[in-house]
């Protein structure tokens, strides 16, 4: 394989190091001198130039970007399909893979993972919308960004929904997170996608991917026929609602999936308003029961025996030793005539319409991705029995009956086929609600091995186990690995008194013991305490509680309880983010909500009426979900006063386009700035000896958002400052 670091490729993209080599292509940074930037170039390794395959994947690849574009899609600048050279030209993204970053952290929060998923729902459903379908969406082509964007990457395998097309034999995208019917090489669609997207997110909630084995053939085999673990099992804290989203994109029918990325999103967005929400409750419907891999006897089908003639059908009378009469021959040649008409009309009917089916040769085909499904094959019934053999792959066929090319009659359509299993399969028994000890000894004896995993539980009794991964009458291979959960109280935690004490001394109370302060759940009531203690707490003091429990805290305003306090109105003006989107936004005061719509965030300003009373009134601002803006109001002053206003940027709102105000007069000017988000402005004033120019303004810093494709975007607490001209008259040179 040649590398090309250091060199220039036509004369332009200089190549400076390796940053991934994949199984067609290696991707590689580099600096563009013309434009002036940092890409990323993929080029397509050397041996596969003479493939005609490869090099229609790399053009699909190309072709299938150059249609999108998209902020969570890598943007593609440039391609050359060269002869001796093929290279796509490539936004460069600095950060790491979803899957490293799900590596690192174990399981994401449930906020992290709703906020991938649904930035990965509108690549897709941009795609979509273009006639794209990615068909390898997984964690390793998902880059993560510092600022918490991702971006869709890698659509070497991507094609255009419209070319129908199937892909038999082969098995298109990543094992562990293929749809059923990619793995029977049926033809697919977007749905596809929806199913990835789903396992994703399911990897993201617990961890773990749905199937796991050391044999990728096993894994397909339990994407078409086995049912995932529900992700609430193996992480309890996965709200009900969001465990219903993933199990609905993972349904094995296409027809039972969303049908669309949008719709996915719409349901995590409800997820987003409302946690506690719960979806449709037939999402978990079997509607067709797991086959077991086990062998199948193919049915007997009992099909009545052909009527057989008398073996003495004469018109012969015994009782007379002569001949019945004439009439009664007649009628007998009659009837005969007539089973012969029926006769005739019935198997010629039956040889028209085929009556023999031609046995295929399955001998040495892969099962999974080669037989089920197939439609080829929808003429017979098809029956499978595993056979642990050694000798062959996983998966391959190693016998058949009736044997190939047989001729076999339409109404017995039956085979029964072998299927080689280097690994014996051995059911997981069921030991919850047995002590550890108990529990380890049944399933060593059973020939596994065992992991002991204590699990916080002020329920459940010391030592008890309360689940095992795999689950009790799991199939698993022999020799496997048994994770035992059992219950443990060494974790639990003391809540600790926080009354009378202020914010900051029982927020360090909490976390000495590994508790936190429930933000959302904290709140001001009036009272004779000092501004700022803490009058009451959500879970008493002395109760035992697992680690990183919240609890919520009610503290003092300052003020005198009053039965009947005066309230006052202010009208709250915020400068929305520019993001182009239509999101949520939603204003709280004192954790009541006051303000709840659905706006465009195209950077212009909100306003909206608050009422309140009393001095010491906490107003926050959620954008999607996310803290946007907050202060405290003090209705007590006439008009309401505003303190310590401050936009919250971290999550990515608050940047906007900066607009040109040069040659605007000044007024105009700060008008122009505010309507698009940014408050902060200064001036500074420099002299000039044109009166049409008084006023207005001559420069500002930073620069204006330019008009290319990709404008500089600032954040909306940026200080903004504005030179403006001031007239001092002419001078006594001028005059003369």
């Amino acid at each position: 394989m040649e590398n090309y670091t250091g060199k220039r490729l036509d004369g332009r993209y200089e190549i400076h190091e390796v940053l991934g080599v994949g199984g067609m292509a290696v991707v590689y940074k580099a600096y563009d001198n013309i434009d002036d930037r940092t890409v990323a170039v993929k080029i397509l390794k050397e041996e596969y130039l003479a493939s005609e395959e490869f090099r229609r994947r790399f053009k699909n690849e190309s072709k299938a970007i150059a249609v999108l574009s998209h902020p969570n899609i890598v943007k593609v600048y440039d391609v050359s399909y060269g002869e001796t050279l093929q290279y796509i030209v490539m936004e460069y993204v600095e950060g790491i893979t979803l899957k490293e970053y799900i590596e690192q952290q174990g399981k994401l929060e449930i906020r992290e993972a709703v906020h991938f998923t649904m930035q990965i729902l509108r690549a897709l459903q941009h795609a979509h919308d273009k006639g794209v379908v990615h068909r390898d969406i997984k964690p390793q082509n998902i880059l993560l960004l510092s600022n918490g964007n991702i971006k869709v990457t890698d659509f070497g395998i991507a094609r255009f929904s419209n070319e129908q097309r199937t892909m038999t034999g082969s098995a298109i995208g990543s094992v562990h997170y293929i749809s059923p019917e990619q793995a029977r090489g049926d033809i697919i669609d977007d749905k596809t996608d929806i199913y990835a997207v789903g396992v994703v997110l399911y990897e993201m909630l617990t961890g773990k991917v749905p199937f796991e084995s050391d044999s990728s053939v096993s894994v397909a085999l339990m994407q078409l026929s086995k049912e995932p673990t529900p992700p609430r099992e193996l992480n309890p804290n996965i709200p009900i609602g969001l465990e219903q989203v993933v199990m609905r994109a993972m349904q094995k029918n296409v027809h039972d999936r969303y049908q669309s990325a949008a719709e996915m999103l719409l349901d995590i967005e409800e997820f987003k308003r409302n946690p506690g929400v719960k979806f449709r409750e037939d999402y978990f419907v079997d509607k067709a029961p797991t086959k077991p891999i086990s062998a199948v006897t193919p049915p007997v089908i009992n099909t009545p025996p052909a009527e057989e003639p008398d073996e003495d059908d004469t018109t012969y009378d015994y009782r007379t030793g002569r001949s019945a009469p004439i009439i009664k021959g007649v009628i007998i040649g009659v009837a005969a005539m007539l089973l012969i008409v029926l006769a005739a009309f019935y198997f010629g009917t039956t040889k028209l319409n085929g009556s023999k089916l031609t046995v295929p040769n399955f001998m040495g085909k892969n099962y999974a991705l080669e037989i089920a499904g197939n439609s080829d094959y929808s003429q017979f019934d098809i029956s499978v029995e595993y056979v642990q053999n050694s000798t062959y792959e996983d998966g391959i066929v190693i016998s058949q009956e009736p044997r190939p090319n047989q001729k076999i009659d339409k109404r017995k359509n039956q085979i029964l086929i072998s299927v080689a299993s280097t690994v014996e399969m051995v059911t997981v028994p069921d030991v919850v609600g047995n002590t550890y000890v108990e529990a380890k000894k049944i399933l060593e004896n059973r020939g596994f091995t065992v992991t002991a995993t204590p699990q916080t539980s002020a329920e459940v009794e010391f030592g008890t186990v309360i689940s095992t991964d795999p689950q009790a009458n799991i199939s698993v291979e022999e020799g496997s690995n048994i994770i035992i959960f059992y219950a443990s109280d060494s974790k639990l935690n003391e809540v600790p008194e926080l009354i009378g004490w202020d914010y900051e001394t029982a927020k360090s109370l909490l976390e000495s013991v590994g508790l936190e302060i429930d933000e959302n759940g904290t709140r001001y009531e009036d009272s004779t305490e000092k501004y700022g203690t803490v009058i009451d707490q959500s879970i008493d003091a002395g109760e035992k509680v697992e680690s990183g429990k919240k609890i919520a805290l009610i503290l003092s305003s300052g003020n005198a309880p009053t039965t009947e306090p005066e309230e006052t109105t202010v009208n709250i003006s915020i400068s929305l983010p520019s993001r182009g989107t239509t999101s949520s936004v939603t204003a709280t005061l004192n954790s009541s909500v006051v303000y709840d719509d659905t706006l465009l965030l195209d950077g212009s300003v909100c306003t909206f009426p608050v009422s309140g009373s009393g001095e010491s009134n906490y107003l926050k601002v959620m954008v999607d979900g996310s803290l946007y803006y907050t202060c405290v109001i003090d209705f007590t002053k006439t008009p309401p006063e505003m303190k310590g206003g401050e936009y919250r940027t971290s999550g990515g709102f608050g940047r906007a386009l900066m607009p040109s105000v040069r040659g605007m007069n000044k007024d105009t000017a700060v008008e122009t700035l505010k309507s698009a988000g940014f408050y902060n402005i200064d001036f500074n004033y420099t002299v000039t000896d044109s009166a049409i120019n008084e006023n207005k303004v001559s420069a500002q810093s930073p620069a204006p958002s330019s008009d290319s494709l990709f404008p500089t975007r600032y954040d909306t607490g940026t200080k903004v400052i504005l030179t403006i001209y001031l007239y001092e008259g002419e001078t006594d040179e001028q005059t003369e």
